[in-house]
């Protein structure tokens, strides 16, 4: 099956859940805790459709209605239902998709139709051959060093090249303006670019800071 096909497959129509600073990459999970009814419906209908599809977006501004150019159509691969008519799910990140229309729904939740054109290559094996993996590793570990945070480093180390980029904008504490920087950088080897730069930012912030005390 060649990759116009993947596309063609993926949802004409797609709901979607509008949360500042929750990011979706290709090829990451990431969980979420549903309680608001109207995307327990969404959890609910998406579960009873054949792809079991919805669509991570950050909205521009917080409470703001309208949207980010880019989010990441997930597939919902597990759930369970919480007390209190919650979802524990896990999204898959499936492919990138920019919102080419909103829809008028009579859902209590946004629906919009996706353009998956720009992304293709997401439904493609990425190559990381030509990032320095060393560079991408050292600069981790200055970041989690200056910043304090607790990270088993084995397991860091261990993590596939793609993986360590993508979680990066999943679960570093960046910016929702810096996480869509990284949403929107247009390969794989962009993204390392623009993390790298971010991480170097943070690492000389965190440097001056530590010199201004000591003066």
């Amino acid at each position: 099956m060649n990759r116009i096909s993947d596309i063609e497959l993926l949802p004409k129509k797609v709901p979607i859940f509008p949360l500042t600073g929750a990011v979706l990459f290709p090829s990451t999970q990431l969980p979420l805790n549903i309680f608001e009814p109207r995307y327990v419906q969404m959890i609910d209908d998406a579960l009873a459709s054949p792809g079991r599809s919805i669509g991570m977006i950050q909205p521009n501004k917080p409470g703001e209605k309208s949207l980010k150019k880019v989010g990441c159509l997930g597939r919902i691969s597990t759930f369970n239902e919480a007390e209190d008519n919650r979802y524990l799910i896990t999204l898959s990140g499936t492919v990138r998709f920019e919102v080419a229309e909103e829809l008028n729904t009579t859902t209590p939740y946004r629906q919009i139709i996706p353009s998956y054109k720009n992304f293709e290559s997401d439904l493609a094996p990425q190559v990381v051959d030509s990032i320095d993996r060393s560079k991408l590793l050292a600069l981790v570990k200055r970041y989690l060093e200056n910043r304090k945070i607790m990270a088993d480093w084995e397991i860091i180390k261990d993590t596939p090249t793609e993986q360590l980029i993508n979680y990066s904008g999943i679960l570093v504490p960046f910016t929702s303006e810096e996480k869509q920087l990284l949403l929107e950088s247009k390969t794989i080897i962009t993204r390392s670019h623009v993390l790298e730069a971010l991480y170097q930012s943070y690492i000389f912030d965190s440097a001056s800071e530590k010199s201004d005390q000591l003066h």
